[in-house]
This record gives C-alpha cells, structure tokens and sequence, in this order.
C-alpha cells in the first residue's frame, strides 16, 4: 500500500485553522487505525458526523465549529481507508467498517448510546451500525445517504487519476463537484476544490458497491432510535424522485422528519451549512 503524507500538508490555510482548534485521537481495531478529531467540551453531550465516500472529516468543515458552540461536543473520524485513517486487508465496502467504528466509538465514548448523523456513504455506514449494534445509537440523522431502493442517475463524472497535466485534473474535479456535489457552480472555488483533490487522492476503498443496492432501507425497518433526514433540495443523487425518497423514508415505524435544504446539492452540510446546522440542531433537540 502506496504510504500518503498526512491529510494536513494539502489542507488550505481555512481547513487548517478549523482543524487546529481540535484534538486528535487514534483507535486501533484489528488492522485498522482510524484517526478522529474533536471539536467542543470534553464534558458537553457528543454529536458523532460520518463523512461521505472519497472524503474525510473535511466534509463536514463548515459544521463542526458551529455545532459544537451550540453546546456539543462533536467527534469526526476519518473512516477506514479515508483520509488519514487505515482499513483493515479485505474492507472493500461500509458493511466491513462497522465493528472498527463501533469499536472506536466504544473506546472513545464509552458504552452508552450516541447521536450520530451521516452523510452520504457516512449514512450508509451509520445505519449498518445502529441496526448491528442499536444500543450504540440514540438518534440517527441521514444527509443524502444512498442504497434507499431508489435508482441514481447517471451523473457522468470523469476520471481524473491519469491525468498528467494539474490544470485537467482540476477541470475534471470542477466538473465533478458541479455533477455530484455542489448545486451552485459559484460554490466551486479554490478551497472546495483543494478539499475534494486532497481527499480523492486518500481514497482507498474505491470497489465499494453497497450504495448502488436497497441495503440501507432494508435495515431502517429494524431500528428501535429514531431517524430523521436533512436533504439537499437539489441532491444529484435524487434528481426528479425526491418525493419518492420522502415516501420511502416516511413508512419507516421511526422516522421523524425530512429536511429539504433549499439551494444545495448533495453535500448539504457544506454548501448551505447555514440552515443545514439550524436544522441539525433542532433536530437534535427533539425528544
């Protein structure tokens, strides 16, 4: 396994003071090592966001400062095989995260149940936890999580990693964020395409298939915590079958609410963090 210079030496100056007003941790569970960061008072109630595929605790960068003065103490790993953390010979997908995770949580924040919020791929790997492991989790919060039974569309993206020249890969990573991530291509600037460069390149667990599959709604059923949902109104992922998602989602016997995020794509938390934070918060807030 090629070894990657740690996530912080690509990180832009914005990422990197957000990131210096954490404290870092490392678990260890069979052969992964899972890097985390935490924002907030030790003592406060901890608020656990599970990043997306091809990502890092970046994702959430416009979130984790203003959850945690909200009086919570948010903790954010880098997922097996992301970022700066390592997964394990033989994880190729979310179903082979869950026990590393859960174990981190466990070491980290004790043996009660949690609040836990994911996006996309973070979704994925949140609900597989809380249907394994359901005394783990207290509330669940998904943000544009796949493998609902709901096809996606072909969104084209372009292949980047044999791209010589630094000006096609970044062209190809605009492109990308406009296809995907981002519903505003005002919202792709330097920073946000530093981020996804520096994270794209640390991703290696890219044979995942379980999105593409029904498994996410299949286990939801099975939950005993509740679950609500914070969506970008103009989620690639759901283009034209937003209201399906809200059907499917509302025959789960836990589900609370759907949040539709108005001027944001799939990675809600980023580009409209304002409202996607008030309503997490509310959210979080509910009984």
């Amino acid at each position: 396994m090629t070894t990657l210079p740690p996530l912080s030496h690509e990180l832009p100056a914005p990422a990197l003071r957000v990131l210096s007003r954490s404290r870092a941790f490392e678990t260890v569970h069979g052969g992964s090592r899972i890097a985390w960061h935490a924002w907030g008072d030790p003592a406060d109630e901890p608020v656990v966001l599970l990043h997306g595929g091809s990502g890092s605790w970046t994702h959430w960068l416009h979130n984790v400062e203003p959850i945690a003065a909200s009086g919570r103490r948010v903790v954010v790993p880098d997922l097996p095989g992301f970022g700066d953390s390592v997964a394990a010979e033989g994880i190729v997908d979310a179903d082979g995260m869950v026990e590393p995770v859960a174990a981190g949580l466990r070491e980290l924040l004790g043996e009660g149940a949690v609040d836990v919020v994911g996006f996309s791929f973070g979704g994925l790997l949140s609900g597989l936890i809380a249907t394994a492991q359901p005394a783990r989790v207290r509330r669940l919060v998904l943000a544009g999580a796949p493998a609902l039974g709901i096809p996606v569309p072909d969104l084209r993206l372009k292949e980047w990693r044999h791209l010589a020249d630094a000006q096609a890969r970044e062209q190809a990573h605009r492109h990308n964020l406009r296809s995907l991530m981002l519903h505003d291509p005002a919202g792709i600037d330097e920073l946000t395409v530093s981020l996804h460069a520096a994270n794209l390149a640390r991703d290696r667990v890219r044979q995942r298939r379980l999105s593409r599959t029904d498994i996410l709604v299949r286990s939801l059923p099975t939950l005993h915590c509740r679950v609500d949902g914070i969506w970008g109104e103009f989620d690639q992922l759901y283009a034209g079958t937003m209201d399906q998602l809200e059907g499917v989602l509302r025959r789960m016997p836990n589900f609370g609410e759907l949040v539709r995020v108005p001027d944001a794509g799939h990675w809600v938390a980023y580009e409209n963090a304002a409202r996607f934070n008030e309503a997490l918060l509310r959210l979080l807030a509910l009984a």
